[in-house]
């Protein structure tokens, strides 16, 4: 299959999640946009008045792109693993396998379909806060870089996760009892500082937290891990978890007969 057909196919798998992105928009943009206003009202507005400053930012605007961050990487993996797994369960996965479509446009249009999901509701929800505070831009360039690696990541993630599924219930197991707690303990709703010394050494081990602190610098110019070393292990992560998916996609058993 030539350059140009690997394009148009790619094309076709981005429409396809596109159009299916907005065809159910009921659940797919406005679950996101409410669950974030209630963060923002809950706790930047109601409890951010009464917890104070958090190093001359203001607690809503500390919240805001531990917010923003969480809503890319739940949708980023969102919008790959249930159609991975729905591919597959529908034995639709192997029709894709026998195209003339490469292994790795297939999973490119996994990871941008994923991307551009991930980064639409953060801009909404980016929307939503300004509605609450103003945003300073401290590194707008290292801001976009680092939104757009975690979203691969995690589009990674869900296509993992799609593949390696048997059932609906191994789809939920991941944000439900990895996810989830790993995103509230990666410092969404406070500083590093703010925890024990033995507690600030068990988050170093928490992928989530490296996201949330270089992206918060990218807005307010605060970190506690030095972004160079950050962007090192999200692009190391990102080639293991490429790598892990074009495997499954090239040999797993479970998208052949």
């Amino acid at each position: 299959m030539n350059f140009q057909k690997n394009i148009n196919a790619l094309k076709t798998m981005l429409r396809r999640e596109l159009n299916r992105t907005f065809r159910i928009w009921r659940q797919t943009l406005i679950p996101p946009l409410i669950t974030t206003t209630l963060y923002f009202f809950i706790f930047g507005h109601l409890l951010g008045s009464r917890l104070g400053a958090v190093s001359s930012f203001s607690y809503l605007q500390f919240l805001v792109p531990g917010i923003v961050m969480m809503s890319i990487l739940n949708n980023a993996f969102g919008a790959t693993s249930a159609p991975v797994f729905i591919l597959k369960f529908q034995r639709n996965f192997e029709q894709m396998l026998v195209s003339p479509m490469s292994n790795h446009i297939i999973l490119m249009g996994f990871i941008l379909s994923g991307v551009m999901r991930a980064l639409l509701i953060s801009i909404l929800v980016m929307g939503v806060a300004l509605l609450f505070t103003f945003l300073p831009l401290s590194h707008i360039t290292l801001l976009i870089t680092s939104g757009i690696l975690a979203a691969i990541t995690f589009s990674l993630v869900g296509t993992v996760n799609g593949l390696l599924a048997e059932s609906f219930d191994d789809i939920s197991w991941v944000p439900t009892f990895l996810l989830t707690p790993l995103t509230y303990l990666g410092g969404v709703f406070y500083p590093l500082t703010a925890l024990p010394v033995f507690w600030q050494k068990v988050s170093l081990f928490n992928p989530i937290f490296y996201l949330i602190d270089i992206f918060r610098y990218g807005f307010l110019g605060l970190h506690a891990i030095n972004p160079i070393i950050t962007l090192s292990l999200l692009g190391s992560l990102i080639i293991v978890l490429y790598g892990c998916a074009y495997y499954l996609i090239k040999y797993s058993p479970r998208l052949r007969p």
